[in-house]
């Protein structure tokens, strides 16, 4: 399965799984930007990140998280 920045869910499940220690409500969007593209699965171009994306995959973590 290959992601990209539109696949906040399933980013988020995998995020989740790298890192179980972390709380998504104090993540800051340089890391959570970072961590995305560290995964091994994720498959887009780095620059098409933006605000509204991180924040979609920080909601859908907070979410998977409850």
């Amino acid at each position: 399965m290959s992601l990209v920045w539109t696949d906040s869910l399933n980013i988020a499940i995998e995020l989740d799984e790298v890192h179980p220690d972390v709380d998504p409500t104090r993540v800051n969007f340089v890391d959570l930007r970072n961590w995305v593209l560290e995964l091994p699965e994720f498959n887009d171009d780095s620059s098409r990140s933006g605000e509204k994306i991180l924040e979609a995959i920080q909601l859908a973590w907070i979410e998977e998280r409850e």
